[in-house]
């Protein structure tokens, strides 16, 4: 008896000494199904139904992935992650009045999104009132970077993408289309001075948008190899001190006034096409004096040369 006593104390005393698993572990990488449950631990053989349910289950700069076809609902953000849908396949994010997904992390984090698809109901038919708001909305710290990759946004009542952080940071969007959307494509809004909010759109495409992409308020906006068409106002709005953007290599067409700056925003283009809106552009711009313009209603406001170095 004595013998099994010991031998017990030592097997409990080797047990005191193992490390412990907490039982509600978060893991680097989970998992969501059209047909999961958020009562799972969102492992690929048991994955949640939604990016919510997801998220608090997901580590830190961890990443949730799509295993299949799901409408995968709003979410909020507040820490570092990636969320990627998947090539091939539809991961959708419906709303109806509110927004899709709405970033509020800290001033350190890395947002990555990918292989999305956000539908806001609006022009299906219904009451406009019911439309979802805004597909991706970030606010102040909102973090230090956000990725916007291989997105399509359709059907919001106020913007496409809406970055409002005073704090700066970097935003880059690339391969992502935009439109019917009521508001604007892409604003890009804040951030001036040492705490600059700096974002490039690449190979994108934004279309029947109220106005295209608005900067406003002190960023530097690069924009590469996009089109900008059919917009009810602005195709491109650049307003307030500070604020630039560069416009290379893309479209600018079929919109109410193609380019708008006030006296204080500056814009400079560079081989690029400006056509068939009904005014080419008002207010002050520059032009490396390699941009294409014809068939506009009226030319409007002719540029400034710019020379390289210039901004």
């Amino acid at each position: 008896m004595r013998k099994t006593l010991v031998a017990l104390a030592l097997v409990g005393a080797a047990l005191w000494c193992l490390p412990m698993t907490p039982a509600h572990a978060q893991a680097t990488r989970t998992w969501v199904s059209g047909v999961g449950d958020d009562a799972n631990p969102c492992s690929r053989t048991a994955p949640c139904k939604t990016f919510a349910g997801a998220i608090s289950k997901t580590a830190n700069g961890g990443e949730i992935d799509a295993l299949d076809p799901g409408g995968f609902g709003a979410l909020t953000i507040t820490k570092s992650i990636t969320i990627d849908g998947g090539g091939g396949q539809v991961a959708s994010v419906l709303v109806t009045g509110t927004n899709g997904i709405v970033i509020t992390a800290t001033a350190t984090d890395v947002i990555i999104l990918k292989n999305l698809r956000f539908q806001g109901v609006l022009g299906n038919g219904g009451n406009p009132g019911n439309a979802g708001q805004t597909a991706i909305k970030i606010l102040s710290p909102g973090a230090a970077m956000v990725v916007i990759e291989n997105v399509e946004i359709y059907g919001f009542a106020i913007n496409g993408i809406q970055d409002t952080r005073a704090a700066g940071g970097k935003l880059n969007v690339k391969n992502t289309t935009i439109y019917n959307v009521a508001g604007t494509g892409i604003l890009v809004n804040g951030g001036a001075g040492a705490a600059r909010l700096d974002a490039a759109i690449v190979e994108s495409d934004i279309s029947f948008a109220g106005t295209g992409i608005t900067a406003a308020n002190g960023p530097h906006v690069t924009v590469k190899r996009t089109t900008v068409s059919n917009s009810k106002f602005n195709a491109l709005d650049v307003e307030n001190a500070g604020t630039v953007m560069n416009f290379d290599d893309g479209i600018v067409s079929n919109s109410a006034t193609g380019i708008f700056t006030t006296a204080s925003g500056q814009l400079f283009m560079s081989n690029s096409d400006i056509v068939n809106n009904t005014t080419g552009a008002n207010g002050a711009w520059n032009s490396y004096l390699n941009n294409r313009i014809s068939g506009n209603g009226s030319p409007g406001t002719g540029p400034t040369a710019a020379s390289p170095g210039q901004q």
